[in-house]
């Protein structure tokens, strides 16, 4: 750089090359012969992270007052200002982007000249010299420092002084105890501080806006932080008769409704800003590691969302570079020949995503000769289709399932993937890693063994703000939800490993997001919806439940709260759980597109007797499950289910749902259990509360009663230790008590332990004979208190998996899934059938094989949705047609 004015006493001549900008992309794509949409833009310094995520809802709210004038005085906007940087309300004045503050501000009268120290932003010289006021530009140091000292005769005259901090471009900083001092010593001159680029600093950074001297101003803009540069927005700091002076020099009207409604939100989002600083450090140093490495580049250090570079190889200059990045790789970069004391092997970059940061030191390796390989954009992963909803229970896990059932069909090796579950129904996979059950389904579909990879995030609740935390299959402590929110970055790690490694093995991945991607009070520590659909690159089908009403709303309303990028990855919507003729909803199909933009790709209709486990406790809890063809009540046996308030692994139910003889009725309270043919108390996951919950509600005392008549009572898990004599709790894992009374319905004492038992088991039924299977999910030991105690299955190795008394009718086991078994589950309703008169049926009536109900969803919503659609969605176009009709050709279509 050198250190002679060269402007200093010249008359100004305002040519297209000394006050241009970087971000015409227009230009850029010209220049290039392609579209702008092609061109990567490295010139503009923008937030990297994109526009805040709340942008299109406040713009949209905003549209409704566009048939009035704006607020003159920005009234909202500037006490938005006021409350955020701690200054009085007559100290701010807005504008339409800090550009026009600029120029207003140097029309300022009293002043013989303006001192702006070279090199810097090249809009101050020329507002200047718009307003015919002299300009002198004293260079900076050689390492780009304001060298105060050497400017005390300029600024003793009545001037102008322009500062940049963060500069634009070289990216060093103003000390702003430095500028206090000289700013008293020189109290005829107003120094113009633009911290426009100061945002992107440490929040606790020393900042002028905040302590400011009574001749400073301070100019900041909203466009660059909040990525609104469309908009237009910035704010200039002052003493009030300053402001007022600068007000004068505006046009009325000068920021539109929708820049103040847009900038009040911003100055209100303290985790869009404090993201914006942190992802912006960790990308700004991550391109500099990589641009250093790139022979040739010298990269300065950066305190913003840009770097200042310069070219040092014999021959060739920036001029060089920006030409052969734009016209090979269609990647503009910032010529900073134009600013004042620099050459043209100057230029500077903006800071942004990964992947995109990525792809120009690639590009600048190949210009440079040095290449890793060829410079190509990053292999698409592999296709991913996503199912989200517009709320829980909305048939998400079925539909996963069916899509994975059908890809499969049509020759393709499918995995499924939820990155986080949260439920009590759990399962152990054959590793001894837990998961949640829907995936174990959807893993069926595919014809896969589960795999805890397929659901890395497992959340199981333990009350109202705290859950047990699994990650790949493995608890790794109990949090509440705050603390779980800090350990998301910790999951999402793991979650992205998981993903990667199981995309990496299979053709095609279906994913299920989790209640709804428009949780906007969740969205900013999302893993599971939309934050994992851009990390799969998947095209999500948005479902609504029609059943419970209102389906239509719901799909507009979770549309309008997507940004617009979100809104990008929906490919089209599925209605769900339809009951009637479809055509009927035709006009309403049109109107969600004339508002969204996005078609309805299917509607699937009610499938009665579904045959699936249930996604979720909701249908558990509601009491219902399609009870299919059954015998008259006379002859069936009745079996109560009790709902406990933290019930999990409810699905050990499912098989004796399918059972024709069997009816099934959920019971939450004592006085609805009446005199049923046997009791069921199902696994819970904190079964000290639960069992004194019950026993509340007098439910022990009814138990007790049913046991000593006809009915059988079987506690699976937690109802297992529920039906002893005491639980000790040493650790505190549910109680402050170390030991709580059971309901003494079994001559047995559990004892919790801090570890999780996790394990598939083989075992026999020892009365029948009969070969039972599943798996353990347990933290407690029980041991029996008497030697009458009959032991009730053993596994293969001879041990106990449960015990019961002498006549059979109390029994406990820590087997989920003993109904599985086809052969005991019939011999266990026969002996309900001959206690209650009935002959026994011996052989079995039902087999307990979802092949039958996946194979007949898929036929179902193969047929109700638009699969070309979805194929060429995924970039398998054609494969649909060739395999539909392969399956309808062999019948199993």
């Amino acid at each position: 750089m050198t250190k002679q004015n060269l402007f200093a006493g010249i008359p100004d001549v305002l040519d297209e090359r000394k006050f241009a900008h970087g971000g015409n992309v227009r230009r850029m794509a010209e220049q290039a012969g392609c579209a702008p949409e092609d061109i990567l833009d490295f010139s503009a310094n923008v937030n990297p992270l994109g526009p805040p995520p709340w942008l299109g809802q406040v713009v949209g709210q905003a549209l409704q007052d566009v048939d009035a004038y704006p607020d003159p005085d920005c009234t909202a906007l500037v006490m938005a200002a006021s409350e955020r940087y701690k200054v009085w309300p007559s100290q701010v004045v807005a504008g339409n982007g800090a550009s026009e503050l600029l120029f207003a501000i140097a029309a300022l009268k009293g002043f013989r000249q303006a001192v702006i120290p070279a090199p810097t932003y090249v809009d101050y010289a020329r507002a200047c010299r718009v307003h015919r006021l002299s300009v002198v530009e004293p260079p900076m140091t050689d390492d780009f420092r304001v060298d105060f000292p050497s400017m005390g005769t300029l600024m003793a005259t009545p001037s102008l002084v322009f500062l940049c901090s963060p500069n634009n471009p070289t990216g060093t900083l103003v000390p702003p105890n430095d500028l206090r001092e000289v700013a008293a010593m020189f109290p005829q001159s107003l120094f113009v501080v633009d911290e426009s680029f100061a945002e992107f600093l440490p929040e606790d950074a020393d900042r002028l806006v905040r302590d400011r001297p009574a001749n400073v101003v301070t100019v900041l803009s909203l466009t660059k932080f909040y990525a609104i540069p469309g908009l237009r927005l910035g704010l200039a700091f002052a003493d009030p008769d300053v402001v007022l002076r600068i007000r004068r020099n505006m046009p009325a009207w000068s920021v539109n409704t929708l820049a103040q409604k847009v900038g009040v939100r911003c100055l209100k989002d303290d985790r869009y800003a404090a993201a914006t600083r942190e992802q912006t450090r960790l990308l700004r140093d991550a391109l500099a590691a990589g641009l250093r490495q790139v022979p040739g580049i010298k990269v300065h250090p950066g305190t913003a969302n840009y770097l200042f570079c310069r070219m040092d190889r014999v021959g060739q200059d920036a001029g060089w570079l920006r030409d052969r990045l734009l016209m090979e790789h269609r990647i503009g970069i910032r010529l900073c020949g134009n600013y004042t004391g620099l050459d043209d092997n100057w230029f500077r970059v903006a800071v942004r995503d990964k992947d995109a940061n990525e792809r120009l030191i690639r590009a600048m390796e190949a210009v440079s000769g040095t290449a890793r390989g060829p410079v190509v954009r990053r292999a698409r992963k592999t296709p991913a289709l996503m199912i989200q909803g517009t709320s829980s229970n909305a048939g998400k896990s079925v539909l996963a399932a069916a899509f994975c059932r059908i890809l499969l069909q049509d020759g393709y090796d499918v995995a499924p993937f939820k990155a986080q579950n949260m439920s009590l129904n759990s399962y152990v996979t054959d590793q001894g890693g837990e998961m949640g059950r829907a995936q174990v389904t959807q893993a069926m579909a595919c014809r896969l063994n589960p795999d805890v990879r397929m659901n890395p995030v497992l959340l199981k609740p333990g009350s109202d703000v705290g859950s047990q935390v699994i990650v790949m299959g493995r608890p790794v402590g109990n949090m509440s939800v705050r603390q779980y929110v800090d350990f998301k970055p910790r999951a999402w790690e793991a979650v992205k490993a998981a993903y990667d490694s199981l995309a990496n093995e299979h053709d095609v991945i279906v994913l299920e997001g989790a209640g709804s991607p428009a949780e906007v009070n969740l969205k900013h520590h999302d893993i599971v919806n939309m934050a994992m659909a851009r990390y799969a690159e998947a095209r999500v089908l948005l479902t609504g439940d029609i059943d419970r009403g209102g389906v239509f709303a719901s799909i507009v309303g979770t549309m309008s709260l997507l940004t617009p990028a979100e809104r990008s990855l929906v490919e089209g919507y599925v209605i769900n759980r339809f009951r009637g003729d479809a055509s009927l909803l035709d006009p309403a199909f049109g109107q969600m597109f004339e508002r969204t933009g996005k078609p309805v790709l299917g509607t699937v209709p009610y499938i009665h007797s579904l045959g699936l486990p249930e996604e979720d406790s909701v249908s558990f809890k509601d009491g219902f499950r399609p009870e299919g063809d059954k015998f008259p009540e006379d002859r069936c046996v009745e079996i109560v289910v009790l709902d406990l308030p933290r019930i999990s692994n409810f699905n050990d139910i499912d098989p004796l749902h399918a059972e024709p003889d069997v009816r099934i009725r959920v019971v939450a309270d004592a006085r609805d259990v009446g005199t049923p043919d046997a009791v069921i108390i199902p696994g819970s996951k904190s079964t000290v509360p639960d069992m004194r919950a019950l026993k509340g509600t007098g439910m022990a005392a009814v138990l007790r009663d049913l046991a000593e008549k006809r009915t059988r009572i079987v506690g699976i898990c937690g109802g297992f230790q529920m039906l002893g004599r005491t639980v000790d709790d040493p650790y505190g894992l549910e109680s402050e008590t170390t030991r709580v009374e059971g309901f003494g319905l079994l001559p047995v004492q559990t004892t919790l332990a801090a570890e999780k038992t996790l394990t598939r088991t083989l075992g026999v039924h020892s009365a029948s004979g009969l070969p039972v299977h599943g798996y353990e999910i347990h933290h407690g030991h029980t041991e029996p208190l008497s030697d009458e105690l009959r032991v009730a299955l053993r596994d293969n190795a001879g041990n106990p998996l449960g015990y019961m008394r002498p006549d059979g009718r109390v029994l406990g086991t820590y087997l989920h899934g003993v109904f599985d078994a086809d052969g005991f589950r019939r011999w266990f309703i026969d002996q309900l059938r001959m206690d209650k008169g009935l002959s026994p049926l011996e052989s079995i009536q039902t087999a307990f094989d979802m092949e039958d109900a996946l194979d007949h969803l898929a036929s179902v919503v193969r047929e109700a949705v638009d699969m070309g659609r979805v194929y060429r969605a995924l970039g398998l176009s054609g494969c649909c047609a060739q395999a539909s009709l392969f399956h309808r050709l062999s019948g199993q279509g």
